[in-house]
């Protein structure tokens, strides 16, 4: 039997830059030899604890507003913590996050409330300062992939 799992990309996308790299990232779930991942993207102000439950694995993008995560992506974990917090438990997840500048207090925000929610993260947070460049889009793709192929591993194996 074949089994569709599902990867949620929850974004807050507020420049042309962020938007590349969203892009890019998408690019990479799709990726040849990825089979059976069926992506959802949803804007951090919509998503919800639905898509949450529904989901196998993660995908955070956020600006660095101020040092932090941005307040949309801060309102889409206020929404979802209590009611998931315990329902997803070693699910993979992984982080984009754009600046101008310093990305380290968004990147803290981000992986200690996904840590508390028992979430793995997949691989190390992508920090893009300023305009992506090819290494970054690199990465971008590479962190699509890499979320999406590790889910087509079957956890019950």
């Amino acid at each position: 039997m074949i089994v569709t799992r599902q990867l949620l990309i929850v974004h807050h996308t507020t420049s042309p830059a962020l938007q590349e790299i969203l892009d890019t990232v998408l690019e990479g779930t799709r990726a040849e030899g990825i089979a059976n991942i069926k992506t959802i993207v949803r804007p951090a102000l919509v998503a919800s604890t639905l898509d949450v439950l529904n989901a196998d694995g993660f995908l955070l993008g956020t600006p660095a507003n101020i040092g932090y995560m941005s307040g949309a992506l801060k309102h889409f974990f206020d929404q979802v913590y209590y009611p998931c917090l315990t329902a997803k438990p070693n699910a993979p997840y992984g982080v984009f996050i754009h600046g101008n500048n310093d990305v380290a207090g968004a990147s803290r925000a981000v992986t200690s409330i996904a840590t508390a929610m028992g979430w793995t993260l997949n691989q190390k947070v992508l920090s893009i300062i300023g305009t992506p460049n090819a290494s970054d889009r690199r990465a971008c793709w590479e962190l699509g992939a890499s979320l999406a192929a590790s889910l087509m591993v079957d956890p019950q194996q």
